[in-house]
């Protein structure tokens, strides 16, 4: 079992007996403080029920139809449970209030009526403490919720004690009051869950989270153009939509790794959250940005380089240097080009002629596989790191250099990060020992 449903468990079993408890000693003694304290706990026992069932529907994964997953139960039991809180606590300041105006009954401020009250106040310390503990530990809003109706129960518990004192002492009204007090603080309570749990389900953004993602995305070098950040809270977990900007003639690569930047400083602010990353290309307003947007966007066009500004008789003219594939014959080759030329033309009018020299982009070869003289050590240096050769070891002649592939067979016992670790490891001595490797792929197997 969890350790939240342990907690949420041990809160249905607490509230019910504390109903008990306080509604016998309430009715034998007529302490108005005492009942409402016993309906508060009667709130209490169904708010700790709904939580034990959110928590259960909570902790399963996302799925096709709940792809957010299912923290939002949570969410749905918190506003249940200040439902409860409110009904109760409209009830019980109108009873105190009568009672107050009209005259209270006499209240038999027993000795017992006292010790329950002290175990009452421990078991609500207990309560309050271990749930708030649970909720910082894995997120939980229900248990949260819990904890601050356990540390309101506390200060109830506090407030009826002295009102008993006070009837004890002669002042039946001290009971009443200290029922007052009790419904007015469970009240507030019940509105702050309300507020909350209403501000999550209506996707209220979180200010804290996004404050926090802002600074972490701000704090990134180099630095890349925020455009859009949106932030929801499910379950105690952040998700994340982010937009950023990058240079248009980036790479694809830059941008993947801008992108993992980002998601990275977000998750290491948020521990846990749930980040997505959209990379856009950034508006170049000026006529070298705007001529190489128009050019990449023509069909076929690969690469775009060495653009060149120059003025001729007073009017400027663009040279460029345009990558195709090498396959297309020239006459493809040239009716790309001048559709570049027409769409530069077209969208930058600053320009008014278009000189393209035309090459073919170099198309990565396949692998050649190639026996090599390498295999003995590096074979060598896996059997010294891990006691058996490689399952398999494959060399490849690639345009970047010598690839060495191999699989190695590890415990099926073994953690994933162990193995990962096992894997590094290897490929670092490899490439210590053999640098006439250019890269090295280690698979990992059971």
């Amino acid at each position: 079992m969890s350790l939240q449903r342990r907690a949420a468990l041990m809160s249905v079993g607490a509230a019910g007996a504390l109903v008990v408890l306080k509604l016998a000693v309430g009715l034998k003694t007529h302490s108005l403080g005492l009942v409402s304290e016993a309906a508060h706990s009667g709130t209490d026992l169904v708010a700790a029920l709904l939580t034990f069932f959110a928590v259960r529907v909570s902790a399963r994964p996302a799925d096709q139809t709940h792809q957010f997953g299912h923290g939002r139960a949570e969410h749905l039991s918190s506003l249940a449970e200040a439902v409860f809180l409110a009904a109760a606590s409209i009830f019980i300041g109108v009873r105190a209030g009568e009672r107050i105006v009209n005259g209270a009954p006499p209240v038999h401020a027993v000795w017992y009526a006292f010790a329950v009250l002290v175990v009452v106040i421990a078991v609500d310390a207990t309560r309050a403490s271990v749930s708030w503990r649970v909720s910082r530990q894995t997120g939980s809003a229900a248990l949260a919720a819990n904890a601050l109706h356990f540390a309101g129960d506390l200060a109830g518990s506090f407030a009826v004690l002295v009102g008993l004192g006070f009837a004890r002492g002669g002042h039946p009204q001290g009971d009443a009051i200290a029922a007052l007090f009790v419904a007015v603080l469970v009240l507030g309570a019940a509105v702050r869950l309300i507020v909350r749990s209403v501000d999550v389900l209506m996707d209220r953004a979180p200010l804290e989270a996004e404050a926090a993602a802002i600074a972490a995305i701000s704090a990134l070098r180099p630095a890349v153009e925020l455009r859009r950040l949106r932030m929801r809270e499910v379950g105690g977990r952040q998700f994340g939509d982010v937009v950023i900007g990058v240079e248009p003639g980036a790479a694809v690569e830059r941008g993947h790794a801008a992108a993992d930047a980002v998601e990275a400083a977000i998750v290491d602010a948020l521990p846990g959250s749930d980040i997505v990353v959209h990379v856009e290309p950034l508006t170049d307003p000026s006529v070298r940005g705007r001529a190489h947007a128009a050019a990449i966007a023509v069909p076929h066009v690969r690469e775009i380089h060495n653009l060149t500004l120059v003025e001729v008789a007073g009017r400027q003219e663009l040279s460029l240097h345009v990558k195709l594939p090498g396959g297309l014959s020239l006459t493809e080759a040239h009716e790309i080009a001048d559709g570049i030329e027409r769409a530069i033309l077209d969208s930058v009018p600053e320009i008014h002629g278009v000189q393209t020299h035309l090459e073919p982009l170099s198309e990565p070869l396949a692998g050649l596989e190639v026996e090599h003289e390498a295999a003995g050590a590096v074979r060598g240096i896996v059997r010294g790191l891990t006691g058996s050769d490689p399952r398999e070891l494959r060399f490849l002649r690639t345009d970047d250099g010598l690839l060495a592939y191999l699989t190695l067979a590890l415990d099926p016992d073994c953690r994933l990060d162990q193995a990962h670790a096992r894997a590094s490891e290897i490929e670092e001595q490899i490439r210590r020992e053999l640098p006439e490797i250019s890269d090295v792929v280690v698979h990992t197997e059971p």
